[in-house]
Parts: C-alpha cells; structure tokens; sequence
C-alpha cells in the first residue's frame, strides 16, 4: 500500500546522463511466448551479443525470479498478474539506470503485458512474440513440464489448462520453430538498431 509520508526524491544523476555515459539508449525487451518457444535462449544470446558491443544489460529470467523477488508467488491468474508487475517495475527501475533490460517470460495474458508497456511508456518497451507452435514446443520439453501438464501434474499450466493470448501488434514477430537462433538474435539487433537503441553500423559479433 501507497503511504502518505513517502515523497519521490529526484536525483541529480539523470537517466538521460546514464545514458550518455553509457553510450545507448535504455529500453526494455519483453520476449513472450510458450513455455519451450526459445524465450530464454534468445534473450542470452542477445544479451551477449550486446555486451560485446559495450551495452550494459541485464536479463530478467522467468524461473530466476521466481527463485527470488516473486518466489512468493503461485501460478493462478492473479499471481501471475503480480508476477509480471513485479517484474514492470523492476524494468522500470533499470531502464531508469541506463541499462538494456530483456526479459524472457511467458506472459500470457495480454492486458498484463500491456500494464507493463505504459508503465515503462510505449517507446520504451519493444514486445517480442515468439511465436511457436506448441507441438514444437513439447518436442522441446527438456523440463518435462508439458508432459506433466497433461497428466494433471501442475494445474494452470499455459498451452494446456491455461490460455495464452498472443500479441496483437507486436515490434517482432519471430517464427522460432523454422528461423535459426543466428537469424532470431540479428532480427532483434536490427529492431533495436533502427530504434537508435544501438549504432547500425557497429560491427555485430
């Protein structure tokens, strides 16, 4: 709950001044899709990929945070609403630090996402839809978490017992059951080159 007594202190060392110091833009890249849709192999290989060209990042990792801010937490809808604001405001936090903030969470509701687009404003959130069937998806079921959905095992589990609402208009869409991991991580270097997040012209590793 909000009190009364808490007051906002503005800090003299601005977002804008972490930026320049840091040489990019901060924003926030929100990988959604299934569980298995490549989510969290993409956001890595992005990060590395960005902290080779000098970007400070930071990925917010779904079964990471739920070890720790959100362990607290279950997997009904309305924990799973908190769960993604939890993490909006911790995105928040960072953008305001001057750093590339990528996440890799299901979020399948689409009202929760977009909670967390005008939190952080709309230019500084770039959904990324991972789209992939989800028989592919338990193909790739090195947790076995789909195969114990569909035995009752874990209740609410999205793609079986929980629904997932695609992104209506997303900044990407990215077909990870046919583009390769090399093809999906230069799609998402060129969005944020073209948003000024990075330079075009650095040289990619």
């Amino acid at each position: 709950m909000k009190s009364d007594n808490t007051i906002w202190h503005s800090a003299t060392v601005t977002r804008a001044r972490r930026e320049k110091l840091n040489n990019h833009k901060s924003v926030a890249v929100w990988f959604t899709g299934l569980s298995g849709s490549g989510k969290s192999t993409l956001a890595h290989i992005v990060e590395e990929a960005l902290h080779q060209l000098g970007c400070r990042t930071y990925v917010f990792d779904g079964d990471n945070v739920r070890h720790g801010l959100c362990a607290d937490l279950g997997f009904s809808e309305e924990h799973r609403r908190e769960n993604i604001r939890r993490i909006g405001e911790m995105v928040r936090l960072f953008l305001d630090s001057g750093v590339v903030a990528l996440t890799a969470f299901i979020s399948p509701f689409s009202r929760d996402r977009e909670v967390v687009r005008r939190l952080v404003t709309p230019p500084d959130f770039l959904e990324i839809y991972c789209r992939c069937p989800i028989e592919v998806c338990e193909s790739r079921d090195i947790k076995g978490l789909y195969r114990k959905a569909r035995a009752g095992e874990i209740a609410e589990f999205t793609g079986i017992s929980s629904p997932y609402e695609e992104p209506g208009n997303p900044d990407l869409v990215l077909d990870t059951d046919s583009a390769t991991l090399a093809a999906c991580k230069e799609s998402v270097l060129d969005l944020l080159a073209k948003r000024g997040v990075i330079a075009p012209q650095r040289k990619r590793p």
